[in-house]
């Protein structure tokens, strides 16, 4: 049996350009299996693969995962090191399948705050990734939305005077001060494990981004269902504000 690929999509009208994920339900899962929290995040990394993989084949152009929030630094401190353990290992062993699939790695977020090993790997994973144009792979690690917006407006009132702020002001503009300025909108916004909040995730960016919750764990997510994810999407209309004749013009 050929394994299964979501190639099929690939050049498809209507297949949303970003895709962003919030990773959520590792610890429920492992729970559910005896396990404890990081056997869940482990478990997790096959799932990344598998999306990762799945979006490459389908011709998304940017995949954004929510790794790593602010206020993750506030779990156990035993979870926070197996994490960051964790995610270096396996930055440094997906390399190979990112090359491999021409997936360019990026990130967003205060990373300054990762350890010292973490963001060296996380630096030269980029670096080595920089080349390839296929799917955009953007990491979110020690990322809020509300740290990245506070952040945007200082950086914005220091370099402008008030007279050029009120003049130039728009959110066109106000978006180039956010560390997503050179990533489009997401189209759809996935969250797993039956949870039905954005956590902090792309605030500003999700203005009019589709969500889809489904009540299965991240460990439980693969190519198939990420299929469904996006068929659903591509079966709504979209509408900005519009009425539906407006979008039918």
């Amino acid at each position: 049996m050929s394994e299964f690929t979501l190639s099929h999509l690939s050049g498809h009208a209507d297949l949303p350009e970003h895709i962003a994920v919030i990773m959520d339900g590792n610890g429920r899962w492992a729970k559910s299996q005896g396990e404890d929290r990081i056997f869940g995040h482990q478990n997790g990394v096959h799932s990344v693969r598998q999306v990762v993989e799945g979006c490459a084949e389908a011709g998304i152009k940017y995949l954004t995962l929510y790794a790593f929030s602010t206020e993750n630094w506030n779990r156990p401190a035993a979870e926070v090191s197996a994490l960051m353990e964790l995610l270096v290992h396996t930055i440094s062993a997906e390399i190979p399948t990112l090359q491999k699939n021409n997936v360019s790695l990026k990130t967003i977020g205060n990373i300054k705050q990762l350890p010292e090993n973490c963001y060296n790997e996380l630096h030269s994973a980029m670096t080595e990734t920089a080349h390839n144009d296929g799917l955009s792979l953007v990491l979110a690690l020690s990322y809020s939305a509300r740290w990245d917006i506070l952040n945007a407006v200082q950086v914005m009132v220091n370099e402008n005077s008030p007279a050029d702020i009120n003049e130039k002001l728009t959110d066109t503009w106000f978006k180039s001060y956010l560390s997503t300025s050179q990533i489009p909108d997401p189209a759809l916004l996935i969250r797993t494990s039956g949870e039905q909040r954005i956590s902090n995730f792309l605030l500003w960016e999700c203005a009019y981004t589709e969500f889809y919750f489904t009540p299965k764990m991240w460990p439980e997510f693969d190519k198939k269902e990420l299929e469904i994810a996006i068929n659903t999407y591509m079966n709504r209309e979209r509408r900005f504000g519009l009425t539906s004749e407006q979008i039918k013009i």
